[in-house]
């Protein structure tokens, strides 16, 4: 089992910092090369820039919720949640269609409804 998750290409692993402006302060983020890889992804299927989409995140997530706690641990999850659904069918695998115009419901109605453990 873990040869499946050990033979990763360190690099995937390596973390990096970038500099994104978040209400007009520049502000670093840290995450591992792959959640970049990722973020890269998403942004250009809506031709939008990694830091054009942080910022987005940001302001939607802060006027949803209040407030941004861990804004890093919260990209990770963005990353987890676009590749998984991905797999339920929710977002299609062709890159060349926009998140934007996808229906949010619809998109979700795929997501798999099990809570972690450690939430149950």
């Amino acid at each position: 089992m873990c040869e499946v998750f050990i033979s990763a290409d360190p690099r995937l692993y390596e973390s990096r910092a970038r500099s994104v402006r978040l209400h007009g302060v520049a502000t670093s983020i840290r995450l591992e090369n792959l959640f970049w890889q990722v973020l890269e992804e998403i942004a250009a299927r809506d031709g939008m820039t990694v830091p054009q989409l942080c910022a987005r995140l940001h302001d939607e997530l802060e006027h949803e919720r209040g407030g941004v706690d861990n804004f890093a641990s919260f990209l990770r999850v963005c990353c987890g949640r676009y590749l998984a659904l991905q797999l339920s069918g929710g977002i299609p695998r062709d890159r060349s269609v926009p998140i934007r115009s996808l229906d949010a419901r619809s998109v979700l109605a795929t997501e798999p409804r099990h809570a972690p453990a450690a939430m149950a």
